[in-house]
């Protein structure tokens, strides 16, 4: 173990002209490096590319960035795309190319892989409250869940997850501390990763809870609706929406079990067992699981909302348009009648979501 540097008196791992990472080079064929990087440059431009997209359609709407509960996805949008950002870059710098810098440096840049993660799950624990409030308690939700207090909730989260991640630079870590350093990260004591990784398992859990309860209940209200014979439109409607909730639940909770169980279990592993080489590969293509889920949850929580979709159709409509040539009268009249349907949209399409969940959440009192 010395000789890989997990010991706290290695000098040399916390040498101020750089950082010791030879046994962390797990990648040792051409093959592996290069699928490690078109993985993380292909998933990472994706996940970009997604999250600017949420991000434009939100902060470019005055009515939706209003609104609690996309602000709780713009912070899960803005957490995604700062990991897409930095751990493709710092992945594939320190696997790839071998770079780690001084301690420093790479504390900083772990640092922020870390923020980014945790805030994702932070932003995700955050959006689960939301929609677990607004199913059980519709017709009080606009009062509990104003837009300061979403914005108060965000806050706390952002800078409690920035201390957090930033501990290890702050002196929580191996040089400063005589602790057993982690195998799977340089200059990070294992009693920190541990702490973290409690951290972690406890927002996945909360999250799954909420989720799986609102699930229990839409099962519940299908049965009732079933039972009572409940065959009119409205009823029939209520029970297409039911099921519509309950695969978007299941599939938010396949997501997260799918791609963070993997990566916590081998950190869970790395404390207790030491790891050869073949774990420590199967860690870091495991570890782009993460990027994956930051890659799909904007598909998940952001482009499924009927909001966003039908904004997402007014703007390409309007690219569209712009395209086209101009100078007729009857473009002109086209164009002041896409901008007065878009104000109308604004005006109208808001708490259609909210009434639903009020009636679901009425038939099960």
């Amino acid at each position: 173990m010395n000789q890989c540097g997990t010991d706290s008196n290695s000098s040399t791992r916390c040498s101020t002209q750089g950082v010791d990472i030879q046994c962390y080079l797990i990648l040792k064929s051409e093959t592996q490096k290069i699928l490690i990087a078109v993985i993380c440059i292909l998933m990472g431009f994706l996940c970009i590319l997604e999250n600017t997209l949420v991000l434009s359609m939100i902060f470019t709407s005055s009515r939706l960035r209003k609104k609690p509960s996309y602000l709780f996805i713009s912070s899960l949008a803005t957490a995604d795309l700062l990991a897409s950002l930095i751990f493709s870059y710092s992945f594939v710098d320190f696997h790839v190319f071998h770079g780690a810098g001084t301690p420093a440096v790479f504390l900083f840049k772990l640092g922020g892989v870390t923020l980014s993660f945790t805030a994702s799950l932070g932003s995700l624990l955050l959006t689960a409250f939301d929609r677990y409030i607004c199913i059980h308690k519709p017709s009080t939700y606009k009062v509990m869940v104003t837009r300061n207090r979403a914005l108060l909730a965000l806050t706390v989260m952002w800078i409690s997850t920035t201390i957090i991640s930033y501990l290890p630079l702050l002196g929580v870590n191996c040089c400063h501390l005589e602790v057993t350093c982690s195998e799977l990260f340089p200059l990070i004591g294992n009693r920190y990763l541990s702490s973290w990784i409690v951290l972690v398992v406890t927002l996945l859990f909360a999250i799954i809870f909420s989720y799986s309860h609102i699930l229990w209940k839409a099962h519940r209200h299908t049965n009732y609706m079933k039972k009572h014979n409940i065959q009119a439109e409205k009823g029939q409607t209520r029970v297409r929406l039911d099921i519509i909730l309950a695969k978007t639940l299941a599939l938010v909770l396949m997501v997260l079990i799918v791609c963070w169980s993997p990566v916590l279990i081998l950190m869970i592993y790395s404390l207790i067992y030491p790891l050869d080489a073949e774990i420590k590969a199967v860690f870091a293509f495991c570890s782009t699981l993460c990027l994956v889920n930051s890659m799909i949850n904007p598909v998940v929580y952001a482009l499924r909302s009927r909001e966003l979709r039908r904004r997402f159709i007014r703007v390409l409509q309007k690219l569209k348009c712009l395209k086209k040539p101009s100078g007729s009268q009857q473009e002109a009249d086209g164009t002041e009648k896409n901008m007065a349907f878009e104000a109308t949209c604004d005006d109208t399409v808001c708490d259609t979501e909210v009434s639903m969940q009020q009636g679901f959440a009425e038939s099960l009192s």
